[in-house]
């Protein structure tokens, strides 16, 4: 959790959150009781003193005070931009921004470095008159510099061996991550990029950078140095892989018995379990991708595709629920897909507006996507194709590089894990 000023992006978060909180009419006791977390902590998100690190806490308190779907998106809009406002102030203005990452292994939504903005080039200065011996003297300083930081080096490799190896390997890893995504093309005709690996636990992204207006390397027109073009993807992802209606409607396929089977998550801690288990969605998995652009540069958002990688029959395994007597939720799908179609497409439901969209730094979008599937085991990702200026690509969401797995249940052993039960008992059905 971070402190933040109760001014700007957190107060109007607290703002919508003080609305929800007053419209349920609980207590901030009984909802920090049903959201295990202190009357004081959720106090504080509502007047504006923090805002949690990730969306998670306020994704469960909006959902138990009956948020509409149109508030739950809001919600999760002001958060984003009350949290890079927070990351903002607390490093002075300047280095590297902190937002959300994708579903990983460990609690939902850890904090991802954003990349830093390239420095602007030094304005040109008129030529300096000639100075030779301090230059000379410039020269045998800094190459007595090198001698000696060369010598010190050599010692410790000496002394080191392998280690500095390793540590170099290291170094060499943080300084390409801090250089951001890495773009590849794919190859001409190619139905679908390759995707990049992203040992961060970011979505993996596999652009298409073509349309890059081509110059003279290393000058401009008027014989200046050029700027150099922008490459990469032109904004931020965060995906979360298990999002869920509420804390019972999701339901997993685990090919073990009922006493090996750890007791269920919550929702911010399901991409852990779903590891820690081997778990796979059981007949319907729900994905939520938040896209923002980088800087003042505007994004387009031309089309949202499905791509299945592999389709087989339903996993014989065992089916487990989340949970039991949460009552009937608030139903978000806002982009559906059937899996058992032949060529499964993201459609808009719900009224929800169709593609294209825009996208930036202040104003990102959340897509919510509920993919589904009645008698198929199903590996699959998504696709956004995007365009900014001239440039356009393909982005690939996926689960942390690894294709998302959603099996049909029908027929399969099922269990539940009632409140205060110490043990996985038989489902009933209604």
């Amino acid at each position: 959790m971070g402190t933040a000023d109760s001014t700007g992006e957190a107060a109007r978060l607290a703002e919508l959150l003080s609305t929800l909180k007053e419209r349920s009419g609980l207590s901030y006791g009984a909802l920090g009781k049903r959201l295990h977390l202190s009357a004081s902590t959720l106090h504080r998100y509502c007047n504006g003193d923090a805002v949690p690190a990730d969306f998670a806490p306020l994704n469960r308190f909006a959902r138990l005070c009956r948020a509409t779907p149109e508030e739950l998106v809001e919600v999760h809009r002001r958060w984003i931009l009350a949290d890079a406002a927070r990351e903002h102030r607390g490093k002075g203005g300047g280095g590297a921004d902190v937002v959300p990452a994708a579903d990983s292994g460990t609690p939902a939504d850890t904090p991802v470095a954003r990349n830093a903005p390239d420095a602007p080039d030094a304005p040109d200065t008129p030529d300096a008159p000639d100075t030779p011996r301090p230059r000379r003297r410039l020269v045998l300083a800094a190459t007595a510099g090198v001698v000696a930081v060369a010598a010190v080096g050599a010692l410790l490799v000496g002394r080191l061996g392998g280690e500095g190896a390793g540590a170099g390997a290291g170094a060499g890893e943080a300084a390409g991550a801090a250089r951001g995504p890495v773009a590849s093309s794919p190859a001409a005709g190619s139905g679908s990029p390759s995707p990049s690996g992203s040992a961060s636990g970011e979505p993996s992204a596999s652009p298409s950078d073509s349309g890059t207006p081509s110059a003279s390397p290393g000058s401009s027109a008027e014989g200046k140095p050029a700027a150099p073009a922008p490459t990469g993807v032109p904004f931020h992802a965060s995906v979360r892989a298990h999002a869920w209606e509420n804390q019972c409607s999701q339901r997993y396929l685990v090919d073990r018995e009922p006493d090996a089977v750890r007791p269920p998550p919550v929702e911010q801690d399901a991409p852990a379990w779903v590891a820690a288990m081997g778990a796979v969605s059981a007949d319907e998995q729900v994905v939520e991708v938040t896209l923002q652009g980088k800087g003042s540069e505007t994004v387009v958002l031309q089309a949202l595709h499905v791509r299945v990688v592999r389709t087989g029959e339903p996993l014989a395994w065992t089916d487990y629920g989340t949970g039991v007597g949460c009552g009937g939720g608030v139903a978000l799908r806002a982009f559906d897909v059937d899996l058992d179609q032949g060529a499964p497409a993201a459609r808009a439901a719900d009224g929800q507006r169709p593609f294209p969209y825009k996208i930036s730094e202040s104003d990102p979008e959340m897509f919510r996507v509920t993919a589904h599937t009645g008698g198929r085991d199903v590996s699959w990702y998504l696709e956004v194709e995007w365009s900014s200026g001239e440039r356009q690509g393909v982005f690939r969401v996926d689960d942390r590089g690894r294709p998302f797995r959603t099996s049909a249940s029908d027929g399969r052993p099922a269990y539940d894990y009632p409140p205060g039960a110490s043990e996985w008992s038989e489902h009933q059905p209604g």
